[in-house]
């Protein structure tokens, strides 16, 4: 596992560090000095764990900002007290006035504060120095270890969160992830000032389908019609599965006509060859759709969007199926029956 470790102090700090922490090819260690720099540096690359030199300014506005920030609540912060009237006062005073030390810090926002003693100094003993780098190398324990649970439970919500918004049958993205992807790719369209378009389509007369030949056969007729057509979609199209035998796509980076071309497209691929599901069963489909592109008046999580589609869609449905209907547009394909075997 590669842990990285950002040092918040000077060069001449992360120099007195243990040669543990130095050399360790597993740590990535990069060294900042600079407030704003190191925030910046966070929020763009968050590291597992941070070393604060106490003696710097703004350390302690680091350890308050993140604690406030959730997201970041896994880095582990470890607050090194190199500060000499805090030495002394440790010296002078009793384990009461190191506790309160401790505890002042951790309310701050540290997860760990340790008195950063370095051999150069004569007035420690041994065993001091000892232990203090034996609290050095548990605190660094503490932070891979968080890191590493961190990982796993990142793993683990990609897989359960694949789960959820993967239908079981089709393996395309259901409804749940549609509901939300839409309100971001509105969104990101929004600020980018791009297009963004939506069809909504379904499978013609696909209710006969499992009336004629069952359940099983239009399950696999949905997962062959599902892999034919994502394996014609661009990239910046993704594809949902609404419910039944019904379906939704994202077209990112495309105007109203380019939809109604793509739409066009999936409707003659869809319907130039039939699906063969043995040698005595091959089943011709059409599909309608409704096309519809993003507007200034969409509201943002898209419900306005794709209720302009799915009415465009009932109209092709209506209208007789096997077409496309989008804003002033009709595309009627008369050639095939709307479902033949």
């Amino acid at each position: 596992m590669n842990i990285s470790i950002l040092v918040f102090g000077k060069n001449n700090f992360i120099a007195t560090l243990l040669d543990q922490i130095r050399d360790m090819a597993d740590f990535n260690i990069e060294v900042i000095d600079n407030f704003n720099q190191v925030v910046s540096w966070i929020e763009i690359t968050p590291p597992d764990i941070i070393l604060v030199q106490a003696s710097l300014d703004g350390s302690m506005e680091l350890c308050g900002w993140l604690k406030d920030q959730t997201k970041l609540s896994c880095i582990h912060c470890i607050l090194f007290d190199d500060r000499p009237g805090q030495l002394n006062d440790r010296n002078m005073y009793s384990w009461q006035r190191e506790l309160e030390m401790s505890a002042a810090a951790l309310e701050q926002g540290a997860d760990a504060y340790i008195w950063h003693i370095i051999e150069e100094r004569t007035d420690h003993s041994l065993a001091e120095l000892t232990a203090n780098n034996s609290l050095i190398l548990a605190q660094l324990i503490v932070g891979l270890r968080k890191a590493q649970k961190y990982r796993d439970l990142i793993r683990a919500n990609d897989v359960l969160s694949a789960i959820a918004f993967a239908d079981s049958l089709t393996e395309l993205n259901n409804r749940r992830a549609l509901e939300w992807d839409l309100p971001r790719q509105i969104q990101r369209a929004k600020i980018q000032k791009t297009s963004l378009s939506l069809i909504f389509l379904d499978i013609d007369h696909f209710k006969k389908v499992n009336d004629t030949h069952g359940h099983v056969v239009g399950d696999r007729l949905l997962q062959m019609f599902c892999k034919r057509l994502q394996k014609n979609l661009r990239c910046q199209d993704t594809a949902f599965r609404y419910g039944g035998d019904e379906f939704v796509l994202l077209l990112g980076n495309t105007t109203n006509d380019e939809a109604l071309v793509v739409a066009s497209r999936l409707n003659r691929i869809i319907s130039d060859e039939p699906f063969v599901l043995s040698n005595k069963l091959a089943i011709n489909i059409t599909i309608s759709l409704g096309a519809a592109c993003l507007s200034d008046q969409d509201d943002h999580q898209g419900e306005s969007l794709l209720h302009r589609a799915d009415q465009y869609l009932l109209q092709a449905k209506t209208a007789g199926r096997n077409q496309i209907i989008g804003s002033n547009y009709l595309s009627r394909v008369p050639h095939l029956k709307a479902i033949s075997y």
